[in-house]
């Protein structure tokens, strides 16, 4: 009963919050990226919260606890470099444009069709990745109250979606800094819990086998390894998730290092899950638990009072992904389709548009989710589902003036067949990195084919022009 109302006004404040911001959010920019006016430990903290979701607590440490330090490359190793990376390379570039999306780089730099085809590819990755989420807190509500998955689905399905409709980013980011400080208190907790479990931190630690410490998997090729830190590192980089705070900080300046700031903080906090996925079978959990080890774990060694700090730090580290997650396909979708399709629309009605296109990405999220295997598949998929494509064209588009809109169409196209030749026909050891290079070739044979022109040059909508000119040179 102590949980049940604990978490009742977890989810209450969470609410609130929705509700004040939703006062501040007059326009879908105010909607989309809190109107421009993040700062560094709001996009630090933010970003860190969108990124440590159910896959980093729930699914690492599953994978972790199957099969060492190997279930480690993506969490926390590869997606603490993807963090950083994208700081480096392309956070700056991108808020000093005056983007609100992905995709609106590609109409500036490319031209529409660019727009278009980002968008279609973008989208289902932030459906997928919030089905992930979804899936997570389904897998919570199911251990503690010991209800089917498919009733936890939908219940938190209508959560989800009641929270996320109200205040946009801006109420993602509050919530954000609040879910970041409960996510660390709870990990801090369980792990204390564990030790004293084992006699001590230093006796926890010998509970770890030698071949639980191998990061490499047995039998696996150089191809498939590079493979698996390829997907992380290199395939959220275009994540529209991260992207937005990126865009919604108050300076380019801002976004780098509130970029930089999560990339330690996710590494530095990711360790954590990964201590109790290399520790916990040791203490006699099973290790082939999955996505129900770190629940499981956390269910027999606290007493109510801190499972329930633990409970509402799984939530918090779900929460603050999953909305992300549907408020970028709600952007992409009604930033770079809703918004050709009508562009006369006012931004009142532009808001209104991203509220239900929301709703649209709810439902589709529930969806994948009933229907996936595990918590680590849909955010392995996720992360590789036309991500070459993108990554290809943005790095191009931003460092280069090589390469027009059917360059960016090339590799989109390139990066998307790349992917399903490789994996679905082929078999490959490492269908990622053969969409990379796919996507690669696209890129090169549609700027044969199409002239160089600078694409942002022709195809600019008047009231969305960028702040500024894009200098690959800063």
């Amino acid at each position: 009963m102590l949980l049940l109302f604990a978490l009742a006004g977890y989810v209450l404040l969470n609410l609130l919050v929705g509700i004040w911001a939703s006062r501040r959010t007059t326009d879908d920019t105010d909607y989309l990226v809190a109107g421009r006016r993040l700062g560094l430990l709001m996009v630090g903290m933010s970003v860190f919260a969108t990124w440590f979701g159910g896959e980093t607590v729930l699914a690492s440490s599953g994978m972790i606890a199957a099969e060492g330090l190997a279930g480690a490359r993506a969490e926390p190793i590869g997606y603490a470099i993807c963090l950083i990376l994208a700081a480096l390379f392309v956070a700056g570039s991108l808020r000093r444009a005056g983007y609100l999306t992905l995709a609106d780089f590609f109409r500036h730099r490319f031209g529409g069709r660019a727009e278009v085809g980002a968008a279609l590819v973008s989208i289902p990755t932030s459906v997928i990745w919030g089905a992930a989420q979804l899936l997570a807190l389904g897998t919570i509500l199911s251990v503690v109250t010991e209800l089917p998955l498919e009733w936890t689905l939908i219940g938190v399905t209508a959560l989800v979606l009641s929270y996320t409709l109200l205040g946009g980013l801006l109420a993602s980011v509050m919530t954000d800094l609040l879910q970041g400080g409960v996510i660390l208190l709870g990990l801090l907790v369980l792990l204390f819990m564990v030790f004293q479990q084992a006699g001590g931190a230093a006796e926890a630690l010998l509970l770890i086998e030698p071949h639980q410490l191998r990061i490499v998997a047995p039998g696996e090729s150089w191809w498939a390894r590079v493979d698996a830190f390829a997907i992380p590192i290199l395939g959220s980089i275009v994540a529209q998730e991260l992207i937005s705070r990126f865009l919604g900080a108050r300076s380019a300046r801002i976004a780098v290092r509130g970029g930089l700031m999560a990339g330690g903080l996710y590494l530095g906090v990711g360790l954590i899950p990964l201590t109790l996925g290399l520790v916990g079978p040791g203490l006699g959990f099973d290790a082939e638990a999955q996505d129900f080890f770190l629940p499981t774990l956390a269910a027999e060694l606290l007493p109510s009072g801190l499972f329930v700090v633990f409970l509402g730090a799984l939530f918090s580290a779900i929460l603050s992904t999953v909305d992300s997650a549907l408020l970028a396909a709600s952007a992409l979708a009604t930033r770079n389709l809703y918004a050709r399709a009508r562009p006369q629309a006012s931004p009142s009605e532009r808001l209104k548009a991203a509220r239900g296109l929301t709703v649209v990405a709810g439902l589709s999220a529930y969806g994948i989710a009933r229907s996936g295997d595990t918590i680590y598949g849909l955010v392995e998929l996720a992360s590789s589902l036309g991500s070459a494509g993108l990554l290809v064209a943005l790095l191009a588009g931003i460092h280069s003036r090589v390469g027009g809109e059917k360059a960016a169409l090339g590799a989109l196209i390139g990066g998307l067949a790349g992917m399903g030749l490789a994996e679905l026909v082929l078999e490959l050891e490492a269908p990622f990195l053969a969409s990379i290079g796919s996507a690669c070739l696209g890129y090169l044979l549609g700027w044969r084919l199409g002239p160089t022109k600078h694409e942002g040059e022709t195809e600019v909508r008047r009231e969305e022009s960028p702040v500024s000119a894009l200098n690959p040179a800063a």
